[in-house]
């Protein structure tokens, strides 16, 4: 009996503090998975090659609509070229950001939500970060909110 609880509860903990992270290559881009409740939040951290260029894939599938999506300009050395682009694909090759992601500022923190901007939805898709225009060997982060 107290094998099976423990056994409950670990995975009770999983699922609520499940963070995954994968590393992919091409640019490159680290890929972070938290899901909390019904919201997952899929980051990338990405670092673009000498054509300016980042991609992934995640390894994970989602399912959900993004609520928000947050795009964060690395500072200093690192700083993307101003109006970088970035388009989240699925698995159908369809830009979820619904061109939310062009042209985006490298001096300050972008946000984007469902409400005001109308982003997608995706049905068990995996995720690809694209990442254009950003400069050799420049950086930031982007946050995917999905419920």
């Amino acid at each position: 009996m107290y094998r099976y609880n423990v056994e409950i509860v670990f995975i009770a903990l999983l699922m609520l503090f499940g963070l995954v992270v994968y590393s992919f290559a091409a640019g490159s881009s680290t890929n972070t998975e938290v899901v909390v409740y019904s919201v997952k939040k899929v980051e990338f951290d990405w670092l673009s090659d000498a054509a300016g260029a980042a991609d992934s894939t995640s390894t994970e599938y989602y399912t959900g609509f993004i609520q928000r999506v947050v795009f964060v300009p690395d500072a200093g050395g690192t700083q993307p070229t101003n109006l970088y682009d970035v388009v989240i694909n699925d698995s159908d090759g369809e830009d979820v950001l619904i061109a939310n992601g062009a042209n985006l500022s490298n001096a300050a923190t972008v946000q984007k939500d469902n409400t005001t901007d109308g982003l997608g939805a995706v049905v068990a898709s995996a995720l690809t970060l694209g990442v254009t225009n950003a400069g050799n060997a420049k950086g930031g982060k982007v946050i995917i909110y999905l419920r």
